[in-house]
């Protein structure tokens, strides 16, 4: 059976990779999704925090032998300390200012980042090898798939799910909706708004380091890795919807099927096919599918 000139087999297996894909772009548009909504900042440093928590869990297996599983736990830790740091230190003072002057800081911050690890470790990449409980291929009938892959898919949606249920089900995510949009209200029921702040964006980096881990082991550790994905992130959440969880997830999830399947039948347009889909979607919705307009 064929579909438009190509074997069912073929589309399958590329449906499934870019599932994958699509679950990558998920969790890391998920840390900037949240970041923007409840904090209201445009997080340029979401590419290099990603690339950051691929680099730490490479440095804690390399250097100490961590596992890659105590490395799922203690890049992210780590990461998002960072990340904490940098919004006590810096972001803090940009609140009141024009967004502008918060893209320029995390976009300093992130050609920092990567011009330190490059002259450390270069721009080639490094190979960071999946566990080997995970070595092996599941026979899904029309291909095989990694079951590196198939944890990676499992991983992001149940980390996309918890978070979102999170923001959206608990008594703290409303404390954290409420904080963004009346924080004297907040503090004034003896909330620590700052630190709760702090934490929040703390959490966001702390999922796109989650992410570079899961991406470290498909592609090679570089200085330079976050480059790739970030700018396709940022047009999957404006397509989503500036500051929708959900909105993100989901989109991240179809159009990385859409670019896998463009892959297949055009391979020329695959490279901007989200751009496109971005266009078309801002010119009928500018606040995105599932985003709010004011």
């Amino acid at each position: 059976m064929e579909i438009l000139g190509m074997p069912l087999p073929a589309v399958l297996g590329q449906l499934v990779l870019g599932l994958m894909n699509g679950c990558f772009y998920a969790v890391l548009s998920l840390g900037l999704s949240l970041i923007f909504g409840l904090l209201n900042v445009i997080n340029f440093t979401h590419g290099a925090f990603f690339m950051l928590g691929a680099l730490v869990a490479w440095m804690g297996t390399n250097y100490f032998g961590f596992s890659y599983w105590l490395m799922l736990l203690i890049a992210p830790l780590t990461v998002g300390f960072v990340g904490v740091l940098v919004e006590r230190s810096m972001l803090r003072r940009l609140y009141k200012l024009d967004h502008l002057y918060g893209l320029l800081l995390t976009l300093g911050i992130t050609l920092i980042l990567e011009g330190l690890s490059s002259s450390v470790y270069g721009v080639s990449g490094m190979s960071y090898a999946a566990p080997d409980s995970l070595m092996r291929a599941v026979d899904l009938g029309f291909m095989m798939l990694p079951a590196y892959r198939a944890w990676v898919v499992i991983a992001s949606l149940a980390v996309c799910g918890a978070a979102w249920w999170a923001i959206e089900r608990t008594q703290l995510g409303a404390l954290l909706r409420a904080a963004t949009e009346n924080p004297r209200l907040v503090a004034a029921f003896g909330v620590d708004v700052p630190r709760m702040v702090s934490l929040t964006y703390g959490f966001g980096v702390a999922i796109a380091a989650l992410a570079g881990v899961l991406a470290a082991p498909v592609i090679q550790v570089s200085p330079l890795m976050g480059q790739s994905v970030i700018i396709t992130v940022f047009a999957i959440v404006v397509i989503g919807g500036m500051g929708s969880i959900a909105g993100s997830v989901l989109t991240s999830l179809a159009l990385g099927v859409l670019e896998s399947v463009t892959k297949l039948f055009y391979p020329e347009a695959s490279a901007t096919v989200v751009f496109a889909v971005m266009a078309l979607v801002l010119l009928v919705r500018p606040a995105g599918l599932f985003g709010q307009s004011k």
